[in-house]
């Protein structure tokens, strides 16, 4: 683990791994946001950093200077930290967050794995959220997959059968599995007009998805209600801008079940449809609106 900075190394039992990355696996900031809000909901602890001088180029993840309490100037590189806490009903957790790296992607999930091994973690669980040709009033429905077998039997899981491109999380199932470490994921999907906007509304669904996982109950009320403010501010661009709202409409139309009969909902094809535009004018707007 050469590069691996340590702050504590608390004696945990058989804690679980719970991981997200920024980027491409990320879509509405879904995953990160899930994490994130169960970090601020619990007493977390730095537990290490990796370094990141071998795995970030930082002409395109840039650190940021920063200004401390006294006016002084700070200066902070992009981050992967692994961090703990203690449920409710004792279970340790390990969190493991960051932007997603653009070098040494094996080296750096073989440090991942190393670290997992020397704290004697039981179970792996990665989030992630991927663009979707769904509505953002449709329910969010989270699916699970895993190429363990107990995993699947015991969490209901998909195996997954992707192939093509992958991200961060693909590559680190894959080494964890390499070295005897049962991983899964929880995945959502957030409308593929609204990329780049925080999506409280899949974090919700991933975190609740996770909970129940986990066997925990947790209260997201605020998250909930960001969650109901997010589609009312789309539900409100929508009712201003006639053109989003028909692309939108053909989203929602298109994803209705092929056996239901809709003679009156005859759909243009979206071609016609300046996509780009309308989800630039719907960023904007969910700019201004924040």
């Amino acid at each position: 683990m050469d590069h691996v900075i340590w702050r504590e190394r608390p004696d945990l039992v058989n804690p679980l791994l719970v991981l997200a990355f920024d980027g491409w696996n990320d879509a509405g900031d879904a995953a990160t946001t899930a994490v994130d809000y169960l970090i601020s909901r619990y007493d977390h602890h730095t537990l290490a950093t990796i370094d990141p001088e071998h795995f970030f180029d930082f002409g395109s993840a840039r650190p940021l200077i920063q200004l401390d309490d006294e006016r002084g100037r700070v200066l902070e590189w992009p981050t992967i930290e692994f961090g703990w806490l203690t449920l409710d009903d004792g279970t340790d957790i390990v969190t493991l967050r960051g932007p997603e790296p653009r070098l040494r992607w094996r080296t750096l999930c073989e440090q991942i794995a190393a670290v997992a091994r020397e704290l004697g973690v039981e179970r792996v669980i990665s989030l992630g959220a991927l663009l979707a040709e769904v509505h953002h009033t449709s329910a969010i429905s989270v699916m699970g997959t895993s190429a363990d077998d107990e995993l699947v039997t015991r969490f209901n899981l998909r195996r997954p059968s992707y192939t093509g491109p992958t991200g961060i999380v693909g590559v680190i199932h894959t080494v964890l599995a390499e070295v005897g470490i049962p991983a899964m994921s929880l995945w959502a999907s957030v409308p593929t007009y609204v990329p780049n906007a925080t999506s409280p509304k899949a974090a919700h669904a991933l975190l609740t998805e996770l909970v129940e996982t986990l066997g925990l109950h947790l209260e997201a009320n605020d998250l909930s209600r960001a969650a109901s403010t997010y589609e009312r501010q789309i539900d409100d661009l929508l009712e201003a801008d006639e053109d989003l709202a028909e692309y939108a409409r053909q989203i929602l139309l298109a994803s209705v079940d092929d056996d239901e009969s809709h003679p009156d909902d005859i759909l243009p094809d979206l071609d016609d449809v300046d996509g780009d535009g309308l989800i630039e004018d719907l960023e904007q707007f969910l700019r201004d609106q924040g």
